[in-house]
């Protein structure tokens, strides 16, 4: 395997040719050296555009923990049938834990005990 120095892009081997060639920019390259393996590396520098990772807008605040639930609960504030639920002990441990719910549409929170 064989990247293109120009562009990066993977390059083809052409066995009866004896060479390597890019299928993007069209560079070759001759296999003088068949048989030997060879190590290529390139840096690549990203835009910071391109370093962000996008999380599911609606569950980026809720824990990891939290399920989806769709026409069991609605929001009290927009009248929404899917939320996410979630359970934190936030009381003594002999009492149950408490019930948390976020609306994937507009994002109200609210517990239950």
């Amino acid at each position: 395997m064989m990247f293109c120095p120009k562009c990066g892009n993977l390059m083809s081997f052409n066995a009866s040719s004896r060479t390597w060639r890019c299928s993007r920019c069209g560079h070759q390259i001759e296999a003088n050296n068949a048989g030997r393996q060879m190590t290529l590396s390139k840096v690549i520098r990203h835009s910071e555009k391109e370093k962000i990772v996008i999380i599911e807008e609606n569950r980026a605040s809720v824990p990891p923990t939290a399920v989806l639930i769709k026409d069991q609960v609605r929001c009290s504030k927009c009248g929404h049938n899917e939320v996410f639920a979630w359970q934190i002990q936030t009381r003594a441990a002999d009492e149950p834990p408490t019930t948390f719910y976020r609306c994937t549409k507009c994002g109200h929170t609210w517990r239950e005990y």
